[in-house]
């Protein structure tokens, strides 16, 4: 794996700089939250989107992997996690992440950190739900595009 082709969007947490660093330092992309607040629409994520984008084509477009915590979201979107840390991202704006990347090659995806017993109103499964289903959705898209 590439680290120059590892992106993470929306990282909040307080870190050592060593920690924080780490992927940065190898070469790859890091977005924190607040570099995404208030960008929702395409047009809003494009410049981050984009540089992805340049770098995913200068590598020759290889395979990409997708592995989506669910605690990137606010807790008042997934409350049902076991790390829930305010001022994350909203769910449009993954969805929007999804819909405008869904025309990578995409080798898969995985969602974790969904924890039900911590979510009297099942948000973070629906929310869960809904990511899994854009992926797949967008999955179907490109491949009828073809």
């Amino acid at each position: 794996m590439d680290p120059r082709l590892t992106i993470q969007f929306g990282i909040r947490s307080p870190a050592q700089p060593s920690t924080r660093d780490y992927l940065p330092d190898l070469g790859g992309l890091v977005y924190s939250q607040r570099d995404m607040r208030g960008q929702h629409s395409p047009q809003q994520l494009l410049a981050l989107t984009q540089t992805f984008r340049d770098r995913f084509n200068a590598a020759g477009r290889p395979p990409v992997y997708l592995s989506l915590d669910i605690d990137c979201l606010d807790p008042a979107f997934a409350p049902g996690t076991g790390t829930p840390e305010p001022a994350g991202l909203s769910t449009s704006q993954v969805v929007t992440l999804l819909e405008v990347l869904h025309d990578l090659p995409w080798a898969g995806m995985d969602l974790c950190e969904v924890a039900p017993p911590y979510d009297h109103a099942e948000l973070t499964s629906n929310a869960a739900a809904t990511l899994i289903w854009t992926y797949l959705c967008g999955r179907q898209a490109a491949s009828n595009a073809r």
